[in-house]
């Protein structure tokens, strides 16, 4: 984004430092700040990535061209990419285009995928002239029977997988084995983004396209603003799918715009359901996302549709203002063929040229849109007769001109969300962004406040003088030495009164071993006594007699009886007394 306001240049610090002062407190450290952090960061960061995201027939690609008012993503109804397309801000002279391949290996996967999925042989080798031929001849004979190449989903794949393999064969010399090759436009030889998105937008080379970032000049994409389009949610290659999910999850991405196939579908696919619950995930998002429900044109026809996608609206998006009902290709091509005139026939021999003689899509939805009975309440006479749709188209435009086109413009709502969109990200996005990291931040100033206010009442009630201070911590001291003798008091009485109530286990384990020891040494000194060698003692202890009475004798034995078992007695109590403390 552009340089910060003159007081946020040192937004980063002055947030951090306040996150600081939280972890410095011990009583506030497990509060979660991963919001104030994620808010930091995107009120600081230098881009601001919107993703465009929804499934791969919804018209991403169409809507982001509508949107830029430029031709430069792939669109078919029906053909899905795995390609990440990312266009961000360029000056006039300095557009252009990075270009990055798929390698073989991913190519190699994505076939067999699609093999599998046609019920095609597996373990096909994609370097075999004849083994591509057969393909093609597979996939042709596939959509013949569906019908067409858009007529179902089978008939897609076969589409899908034709495009991959052409796409394989006509860039082979620039495709890696198993890297992927990035080229600039001028190795292409282009000299101009339009040459290089013309060359990105054919349908064989966008598929084998892994990554395409255009660089052009758009005030939607100054201040940091990067527009991505990523593959379809319901890609048939899982794989691709899988990377629109990632993104939707990554911390760069900042809002999406989700892009939905309600309005011709008549309600959300489970895919889509999962999109808007995995964006509820990411905090990086939070409220900025844009539901668009494209193809609005398909309930001008269908009153059910109509209904349906109101009930659908009202019902599961009514918390929400950032609702838009658009017809990208209306809108689109409603205003390119607003810069042609009749001398090329309204675009038919510049925008819709190379088309291999089949009639646009457009005219087909333009011709439509003429009798559908959208234009009943204008001024607006028009009917379409006999001659072929070109025909028409060119004598429609001839007799009603440029106020039909702003009609069909306004009526596609593509204006209402480019007004929206670009009123967002010019005027609201920078205010928001430093409102929620303010939002975020708050609650953290609140309790840092309430915390400190409690310090300061500490301390307001505390004495200044010395002396006083000096008595009130003395008094302090007293208590707490107080109280110490008092818990220990009860310890030492609640201990022994455990002993004295034979509660304590150790302590009758102890006793209990003092109890053996004492009766085994007993056992051990009657066992070994002897009488001779107590009158020995005896006589030794009265030296001037000659013998000693029996009494003596008794006395001397009790006397080393018990002597023997004292010494037990003290060491086994020794041991009690060491356990028990």
């Amino acid at each position: 984004m552009s340089d910060l306001p003159l007081q946020c240049k040192n937004l980063k610090e002055q947030v951090e430092f306040i996150l600081q002062l939280l972890q410095q407190e011990a009583s506030l450290q497990s509060h979660d700040v991963t919001s104030v952090q994620t808010s930091l960061g995107k009120a600081i960061s230098p881009k601001f990535e919107i993703v465009f995201a929804g499934a791969f027939s919804a018209g991403k690609s169409m809507l982001i061209n509508a949107l830029l008012e430029r031709e430069l993503l792939y669109s078919a109804e029906g053909h899905a990419t795995g390609t990440e397309c990312k266009i961000e801000y360029a000056e006039v002279n300095k557009e252009r285009v990075v270009l990055t391949f798929l390698s073989e290996v991913e190519i190699r996967e994505q076939a067999t995928s699609l093999c599998q999925l046609l019920k095609f042989k597996e373990g096909i080798n994609i370097n075999k002239v004849e083994v591509i031929d057969l393909l093609h001849q597979g996939c042709e004979a596939i959509i013949q029977q569906e019908g067409g190449e858009n007529k179902s989903e089978r008939a897609k794949q076969a589409k899908a997988l034709i495009l991959l393999l052409d796409g394989y064969v006509a860039n082979r010399e620039r495709i890696h084995t198993v890297n992927n090759a990035t080229y600039s436009m001028e190795q292409f030889n282009f000299s101009n983004l339009k040459e290089a998105a013309g060359y990105a937008r054919r349908g064989s080379n966008s598929a084998v396209l892994k990554r395409i970032e255009y660089y052009c000049h758009h005030p939607l994409l100054q201040d940091g603003n990067v527009i991505i389009d990523t593959p379809g949610i319901d890609a048939p290659v899982q794989k691709d799918a899988q990377l629109t999910y990632a993104k939707i999850q990554h911390p760069d991405t900042s809002a999406v715009v989700c892009v939905l196939k309600s309005a011709s579908a008549g309600d959300m696919t489970k895919e889509e359901t999962e999109l808007l619950e995995t964006m509820r995930g990411n905090g990086g998002i939070r409220d900025r996302v844009f539901y668009i429900f494209n193809r609005i044109d398909e309930t001008w026809y269908n009153n059910q549709l109509r209904q349906r996608l109101d009930d659908l609206i009202n019902g599961q998006f009514r918390d929400t203002t950032r609702v838009y009902k658009t017809s990208a290709l209306l809108g689109f091509y409603g205003s390119q063929i607003k810069q042609t005139s009749v001398q090329d026939r309204f675009g038919l021999d510049s925008i819709f040229v190379n088309r291999n003689g089949e009639t646009p899509q457009f005219i087909n939805e333009f011709l439509r849109y003429c009798i559908s009975g959208k234009l009943s309440g204008s001024n607006f006479s028009i009917y379409v007769d006999n001659n072929s749709p070109i025909q028409n188209y060119v004598r429609i435009l001839n007799e009603q001109g440029t106020p039909l086109i702003n009609q069909l413009i306004q009526d596609s709502g593509i204006e209402g969300f480019r007004t929206a969109i670009t009123r967002y990200l010019t005027e609201e996005k920078r205010p928001l962004l430093f409102k929620n990291l303010a939002n975020d931040l708050e609650d953290v100033c609140i309790k840092l406040k309430k915390h400190y206010q409690f310090i300061q009442r500490e301390l307001d009630s505390q004495p200044r003088e010395i002396e006083a201070m000096k008595a009130q911590e003395l008094q302090r001291l007293n208590q707490q030495l107080q109280q110490v003798g008092n818990d220990f008091r009860q310890h030492i009485t609640e201990e022994v009164n455990n002993v004295v109530n034979n509660a304590c286990d150790a302590f009758e384990d102890d006793f209990r071993q003092l109890q053996l020891r004492m009766t085994h040494r007993l056992d051990e000194l009657l066992h070994t006594f002897s009488v001779s060698n107590a009158y020995r003692r005896a006589t030794l202890t009265h030296p001037r007699n000659a013998t000693a009475p029996l009494i003596a004798i008794l006395v001397e034995a009790f006397y080393y009886l018990a002597n023997q078992l004292e010494d037990i007695l003290v060491e086994s109590s020794r041991e009690v007394i060491a356990n028990l403390t």
